[in-house]
């Protein structure tokens, strides 16, 4: 995204004024999720001067600074205890752009995890795969999601959206890097990854010119 994220956090670009966290936030306030924790790392002193305690969205906002970048698996155990949650948990791409996105719809979901036999670890929003990225990531058959294909199963992209527990993480050390995708197949592996299909607006915002349509759009 450079030169656009030479001085400013990524999550910051903005689409029709208002920057992608604050998309994100206003979304999480509106199904009544009270509490959020902001893990950053580049001038993340920007990200918390933007957003400060998440009054004016209505929410209460944390910050889990990373001295340096803990890739999204490290990032989000650093950030477990502040979150505390008592199994799952939501997370969201700071760089991603998803209005409308069904968030109650994903807690209902995420509430009857813990009901199935073979408890799942994560359940993933997955989603068409954009021209930029047209091989996708995981195969969806039915709920279940692998990494290996099989019958009747679709190739799609991961939209940066899960539910997690926090038993995904138990094994990792707080403070140092970890990338999510290795722990997500070795959950698949144990067949505790489910999923859904989303067809609902979403845009992984990687380049200035995606930037630039996305505001032309939604202007």
């Amino acid at each position: 995204m450079r030169p656009l994220t030479d001085d400013l956090p990524k999550p910051l670009l903005t689409i029709q004024n208002k920057s992608l966290l604050a998309w994100h936030l206003e979304s999480l306030a509106k199904a009544g999720i009270p509490k959020v924790v902001i893990n950053h790392a580049w001038l993340g002193s920007k990200i918390e001067s933007a957003l400060g305690d998440g009054q004016p969205f209505g929410i209460q906002i944390q910050y889990s600074p990373e001295v340096t970048a803990l890739e999204t698996a490290g990032g989000i155990c650093k950030a477990l205890p502040l979150l505390v949650p008592a199994d799952y948990f939501l997370v969201l791409n700071g760089d991603v752009f998803s209005p409308h996105l069904p968030i109650a719809q994903i807690l209902q979901t995420a509430s009857q995890l813990g009901a199935q036999s073979n408890q799942p670890l994560a359940h993933l929003l997955m989603v068409p795969n954009p021209i930029q990225h047209p091989d996708g990531d995981f195969y969806l058959n039915g709920s279940a999601i692998s990494d290996q294909e099989s019958t009747g199963a679709e190739k799609l992209t991961f939209s940066g959206i899960g539910v997690y527990h926090k038993a995904l993480f138990k094994g990792l050390k707080i403070g140092s890097p970890a990338k999510l995708a290795p722990i997500l197949r070795q959950a698949m592996g144990q067949n505790r990854v489910s999923g859904e299909k989303y067809l609902g607006p979403w845009h992984d915002v990687g380049t200035p010119q995606r930037l630039q349509e996305l505001n032309a759009v939604y202007e």
